[in-house]
């Protein structure tokens, strides 16, 4: 199996379901994960350095997972503010599947797997959470953003974690370039080979 598998929307690969142990939320948890998705074997450590950054999430309103795989920052959110409407958004299938597993396994009715066109286009989302798929190549990836960081409500943040070496740097200039007007561009914290970066809407 290629890492590229992950951005397939019906994975052709067998899925191989299998049960792992994750700590989420300060919460040690059973998931589902299976082959094709990102990281089926662990928490990855782009999302845990992620998840171990992020503020806490708003208790209420609508919150993005942007690039969901099985689910641990969609899970993350729910677990922590579990009146909000978390949306984890996904191309892979398998993956929208497995992260609708592992909520109702973890009893959080909030989470709404879904594709981008099944997203309200009036949603305006209190933050975003990503470990955005930087493989996909640079185009593809700016289209992701430029599209889903304006949905941020005002005051709202997104956090992307980017290893250093895949371009973190550079991400943080093109998004400073990018959404100059109307939003505040930062580095929120490097640990591990991983930069977190911080958008937040004026």
């Amino acid at each position: 199996m290629t890492q590229e598998h992950y951005f397939s929307s019906s994975p052709a690969a067998p899925e191989g379901l299998r049960e792992i142990r994750v700590r989420l939320a300060g919460r040690e948890v059973e998931v589902v994960t299976a082959r094709a998705v990102f990281s089926p074997e662990h928490l990855d450590d782009g999302t845990r350095v992620l998840l171990e950054t992020v503020d806490e999430p708003p208790a209420t309103g609508d919150l993005l997972d942007l690039g969901a795989g099985w689910g641990p920052v969609a899970l993350t959110m729910a677990m922590k503010a579990p009146d909000a409407s978390v949306w984890a958004l996904d191309v892979n299938e398998r993956a929208l599947d497995l992260v609708r597993r592992n909520a109702k396994k973890l009893g959080l009715p909030g989470v709404k797997a879904v594709l981008a066109e099944d997203i309200p286009a009036d949603i305006e989302f209190q933050t975003i959470w990503s470990n955005p798929p930087i493989r996909v190549g640079k185009e593809v990836l700016h289209t992701l953003l430029r599209t889903w960081i304006p949905r941020l409500a005002p005051g709202g943040t997104a956090w992307l974690v980017v290893q250093k070496h895949l371009g973190a740097d550079s991400l943080q200039r093109w998004l400073a370039e990018e959404f100059a007007d109307g939003f505040e561009v930062s580095r929120a914290d490097s640990s591990k080979g991983f930069r977190v970066l911080e958008v937040t809407r004026d």
